[in-house]
């Protein structure tokens, strides 16, 4: 991977985070515990689980996206190897690294 590869790595890495950061909180708010003298009527109240057990998944991906990201971008600057496959040795295209940032190898060899 070039320099200017790992520089673009880095920003796109960089920038993920702080979004992720900004939605981070925004959803751990939604997944709070909504009194039952707060909801109108019971089908509010479902509505209100539902969109709760959503806010949930998405938080816990959320978090899940931060670590990866996190992890890639301290491995982008310790790894002289980063973004080459540990299979075949031949670079990991771009976009398989903005999708899966704590990928090792490339889609040949992942499947």
């Amino acid at each position: 991977m070039t320099e200017a590869q790992k520089m673009e790595f880095k920003r796109f890495a960089e920038e993920e985070m702080d979004a992720l950061k900004v939605e981070i909180p925004r959803l751990a708010e939604q997944v709070k515990p909504v009194a039952p003298d707060n909801a109108i009527g019971r089908i509010s109240r479902m509505d209100t689980i539902v969109n709760q057990s959503v806010a949930e998944a998405q938080l816990s991906k959320a978090r899940v996206r931060l670590a990866r990201l996190e992890e890639a971008l301290k491995r982008v600057d310790e790894d002289e190897d980063f973004g080459l496959c540990l299979d075949c040795g031949e670079p990991i295209p771009m976009a398989r690294l903005k999708v899966m940032p704590e990928t090792a190898y490339c889609v040949d060899c992942a499947e």
